[in-house]
């Protein structure tokens, strides 16, 4: 992008240079009233030119500032997020932790629920109904119960 930049500006000086040296009469500018400017053409010429080019960059320099204050702002607000996020990650590894404290007095008990069931062969349980009498205990049919 710079060659295209360096050729399109060098194009462009060579044809104000080769106007300049065609176009050497004397011009008069009225700048306001009872102001008059003489001076050749292709001095006014390179002079209006230089003056678009300040403005051009002047307007570059503007945008530019202006994109940075947009790109800050989007920066504070991901910071803002971050954060936010990294405290939920705490907070979460916190209630992970406590978790984890209270799991291996269930993990014993699952263990040895999960060693029982495997010693007997995949059967399909029968529930019955509880009524206000029986124990909190079910207990499957004796047909299910595995032989010693």
């Amino acid at each position: 992008m710079r060659q295209v930049n360096f050729t399109l500006i060098f194009v462009i000086c060579l044809a104000v240079v080769l106007f300049a040296i065609e176009n050497t009469q004397l011009v008069s500018i009225k700048v306001v009233n009872g102001v008059e400017l003489t001076a050749p053409l292709s001095i006014e010429l390179i002079i209006t030119l230089g003056i678009g080019a300040v403005l051009a960059w002047v307007f570059s320099v503007w945008t530019t500032v202006q994109e940075l204050f947009v790109t800050r702002e989007a920066l504070q607000a991901r910071e803002i997020e971050i954060e936010s996020l990294q405290t939920d990650i705490e907070r979460y590894k916190a209630e992970l932790e406590e978790q984890r404290l209270l799991l291996p007095s269930q993990a014993t008990v699952t263990s040895d629920a999960v060693s029982v069931a495997t010693l007997s062969e995949p059967t399909t349980k029968t529930v019955v109904p509880r009524t206000e009498g029986d124990s909190a205990i079910l207990t499957p049919p004796p047909s299910e119960l595995v032989p010693d």
